[in-house]
């Protein structure tokens, strides 16, 4: 049995639970979010209680699979939905910066050329100075996903600690052949 799929979701004052069908939706302060469910998962809001239940339809291994995954997904609808989700990107390399404008996300990153992505709708990104950019979004997958194609464009490499990375990131260093030589 899921040891994370047993704990109910606590829901807190404000938000609105929804269960229709195979959807859920969560209606908070910050925004609105829906998520398809398995018909393997059972998914029962309790408003007296001011809980979500997630139990098994049966007792099969795809149920027991999505069991911890689906009460996991509404655990993150419902804190998307109160407090939200930020990852806050660094860049460090002679003439790196990050710019925005309007909905595009301007990356210097050492190319020839300079590296735009469009922001997602749903998602803010903010750059307090050149070389932090902070996204923000009440879906979490969102959130996660866009930092991560941010920090593909050039992650940080181990020689110089050239490239981008994720604030509070640590970039193991490695020796370059010159240096072992001596």
């Amino acid at each position: 049995m899921s040891r994370v799929g047993k704990k109910p979701v606590t829901v807190p004052q404000g938000v609105k639970i929804a269960v229709e069908g195979q959807n859920i939706s969560v209606e908070g302060p910050l925004g609105k979010l829906s998520q398809w469910f398995n018909p393997n998962v059972n998914v029962a809001f309790d408003s007296s209680a001011g809980t979500i239940n997630v139990s098994r339809a049966n007792t099969s291994r795809e149920a027991a699979a999505m069991h911890g995954l689906y009460r996991a997904l509404i655990q993150n609808m419902v804190d998307g939905v109160t407090k939200g989700y930020e990852k806050k990107l660094e860049i460090f390399g002679t003439g790196y910066l990050f710019a925005v404008a309007g909905k595009k996300l301007q990356v210097r990153a050492g190319f020839a050329h300079e590296v735009e992505r469009e922001v997602p709708q749903g998602l803010t990104v903010a750059c307090p100075d050149q070389t932090h950019v902070s996204i923000k979004g009440i879906d979490k997958q969102l959130v996660g996903e866009f930092a991560a194609e941010v920090r593909a464009i050039r992650k940080a490499e181990p020689y110089l600690g050239k490239g981008i990375k994720y604030e509070g990131e640590v970039i193991r260093r490695k020796e370059s052949k010159a240096a072992a030589k001596k």
